[in-house]
């Protein structure tokens, strides 16, 4: 090819893909989403806030475990010493096994959307999701103590948004710690991975955020046989014996377990419970979603045997989405519940980080040791 020819050439070549560069670039830039804002940082002696012991200032200071009600700490936190791993400590045995989407009962095919939505213009309580169905694969990672004697009944929590592939020791080493010093029961602990996705319209959403005993049943039905059976452990069927825990939309699944089947469970932990106006598809027994939680259902029902431990942080998540419901605000939402729970006679406390976003952050591995020992409080094997 004449030199004159191959330039000409190399020119049209080079121009076309700096305009493809360029094309992809500028595509990119339009999908990119904008930056959610910051959550404003809200006080603790805000006018909404129930009345809080002070424990703030004091790195490393929670809660007692003997006390109920409302308490603020922070802003600087330490790690608990219960989450190191402690030469002489009896070690637990850690398993893991997947559940595929396609050997479940009650949610398969998954679903998933593939944009946020729309408000409904006749319920702004509501969204109008287009979705999709799906597989999808839930990992259970399984901790069983040191402790456990073959044949008995353990007490055990079941944890949401438990860990996809390698298992995650915190807990383990935590439970190892604390089981060893008798500050809770040899308990199996039990981590399940959701669906997938977020919120509305996402398999996670129908799971944890639908105001109902389903997700309940699915883990009494479908995956606690499984942890029998894979773990060699037997699981028991005492309430009082079984707790549940979980964060964001992990937390309001782990009280909505409770509230709507008290005969399986009577402990709850959360860290920035959503319990806020998400659940999909709209339904009018619970319009407002979880936060039907403080605005209905504990004011105006009889007391549960529900144990409650709640944490939230002063930066915690503040109407994330297109919804103008006044019904998206966690650290309202939280404040609401310390207080309905407290008018109710409730046993719980409720802590208040300061310099904490949504799920508490490095407040969590201060404070979760002493949550579980609280949580367990006058729990006794029958």
């Amino acid at each position: 090819m004449p030199s004159t020819s191959l330039n000409r050439f190399r020119f049209i070549f080079l121009s076309l893909a700096s305009l493809a560069l360029s094309s992809l670039a500028a595509d990119k830039q339009k999908e990119k989403k904008p930056d959610r804002p910051t959550p404003p940082t809200r006080a603790f002696d805000a006018p909404s806030a129930p009345k809080f012991t002070r424990l703030d200032g004091k790195p490393g200071v929670n809660p007692p475990v003997d006390a109920e009600g409302d308490f603020v700490i922070g802003p600087d936190y330490t790690t608990a010493p219960e989450a190191k791993v402690v030469e002489g400590v009896p070690q637990g045995k850690v398993t893991q096994f997947t559940m595929e989407s396609k050997d479940c009962k009650l949610f398969n095919p998954g679903i998933a959307r593939e944009v946020f939505g729309t408000v409904d213009p006749k319920n702004p309580k509501t969204l109008i999701v287009e979705t999709h169905p799906i597989d999808y694969q839930r990992f259970i990672t399984v901790y069983v103590p040191a402790q456990y004697v073959a044949g008995t009944e353990a007490p055990f929590i079941v944890g949401h948004d438990g860990p996809r592939g390698k298992p995650d020791m915190t807990l383990p080493h935590i439970l190892d710690n604390m089981i060893a010093q008798k500050r809770v029961p040899a308990m199996v602990s039990i981590q399940i991975s959701s669906g997938g996705g977020d919120a509305q319209g996402h398999e996670r959403g129908r799971e944890y955020d639908t105001m109902s005993g389903l997700y309940a049943e699915f883990i009494e039905n479908e995956v606690l046989p499984l942890v029998e059976k894979n773990a060699g452990v037997k699981l028991t069927k005492d309430p009082e014996g079984r707790a549940t825990m979980g964060s964001s939309s992990g937390g309001s699944c782990a009280l909505a377990m409770a509230w709507y089947r008290t005969d399986l469970y009577h402990r709850v932990l959360t860290t920035s419970g959503t319990f806020v106006n998400q659940q999909w598809p709209f339904n009018p027994e619970t319009p407002g979603g979880a936060w039907d939680f403080h605005d209905q259902l504990i004011p105006n029902s009889p007391v549960k045997p529900i144990r409650l431990w709640m944490a939230v942080g002063d930066r915690d998540l503040l109407n994330p989405n297109v919804m103008r419901d006044d019904m998206h605000d966690w650290v309202e939402a939280n404040h609401r519940m310390a207080k309905v729970l407290k008018a109710k006679g409730y046993h719980y406390q409720y802590v208040y980080c300061l310099n904490a976003g949504h799920g508490i952050g490095n407040a969590k591995a201060q404070v979760l040791p002493q949550a579980l020992e609280w949580l367990w409080r006058g729990y006794r094997v029958k």
